[in-house]
């Protein structure tokens, strides 16, 4: 009985059950991380379901990167940060913020940081990523990440001075984020809504590919074959005489048209060849 069981335990988990372990160890914090970017509940979740979405449909990519965990997360940040969210009607309005007025102040100061600067404290005083992982995930060099660091962290001690410490600042951060009723959905519905996402745009592509042929074969059918040159426009023409009305004919005129008009067409009769 017991080499049975642990075949049954040693063996590989299916696509669908990594990602489901991934989503359930990764995503509630997740979600809490995203919310210290943003300040908003709704966008926080919209962001991490999204990120776990696209690693659904990159699965084989994901599954077999370095650090799975941090590619999702990279993601959903990116989602979170987005600049297009400004334009969304339900975005537009600021969130109620957190009842405590310690926790009000130190929200309102990290939103008050440039995105990049954001991200860097919340991975390195939120999270806990070393100094060289945060300029990695933040597309930085060590350096340009050190000074975002010390930046944030200044802005951050100007308003809130009782977090001079960084161990005081992981601390608030994480109860800030605790604090929140923050819920990710269930793994398997994130799957379905990506593979249903997937189905969409995948349709829609072909809908505009089909357009676009379409347009294609009506404008070859219809454009013309060969160069026909514009019609310049009318010129007006200056200092031409106008047009003389012509008068009654004199007599000799009118007799001269009488007598042509009464010889034959072809000429003289002496001009016409006779036949033998």
């Amino acid at each position: 009985m017991t080499q049975p069981q642990e075949r049954e335990l040693s063996a590989p988990l299916t696509p669908a059950q990594a990602f489901d372990a991934l989503y359930a160890f990764c995503a509630p914090a997740l979600v809490r991380q995203t919310y210290l970017l943003t300040g908003r509940r709704e966008l926080a979740r919209e962001s991490v379901e999204r990120a776990f979405q696209l690693a659904w449909q990159r699965w084989p990519e994901v599954a077999v990167d370095r650090d799975p965990a941090g590619w999702v997360r990279a993601t959903a940040y990116d989602c979170a940060l987005s600049p297009w969210h400004r334009f969304r009607p339900r975005y537009r309005h600021p969130e109620p913020p957190p009842a405590d007025a310690r926790d009000r102040a130190l929200l309102t100061a990290l939103l008050r940081l440039p995105p990049p600067y954001r991200r860097t404290v919340v991975l390195y005083d939120g999270v806990g990523l070393d100094l060289p992982e945060t300029a990695a995930e933040t597309e930085a060099s060590t350096p340009a990440a050190a000074g975002r660091l010390l930046h944030a962290r200044e802005a951050i001690l100007a308003r809130v001075p009782e977090l001079a410490d960084p161990a005081e600042l992981h601390h608030r951060l994480a109860a800030l984020a605790s604090m929140e009723r923050l819920r990710a959905a269930r793994p398997p519905a994130v799957r379905v809504g990506g593979e249903r996402r997937t189905r969409f745009w995948t349709r829609a592509a072909i809908a505009c590919t089909v357009a676009l042929i379409g347009t294609t074969a009506v404008a070859v059918r219809t454009a013309p074959t060969h160069y026909e040159p514009p019609v310049a426009p009318g010129m007006a023409i200056q200092d031409i005489p106008p047009r003389a009305v012509q008068g009654p004919l004199s007599e000799e005129a009118a007799a001269l048209r009488a007598k042509l008009r009464q010889e034959a067409q072809q000429g003289p009769e002496r001009l016409v060849p006779q036949v033998p």
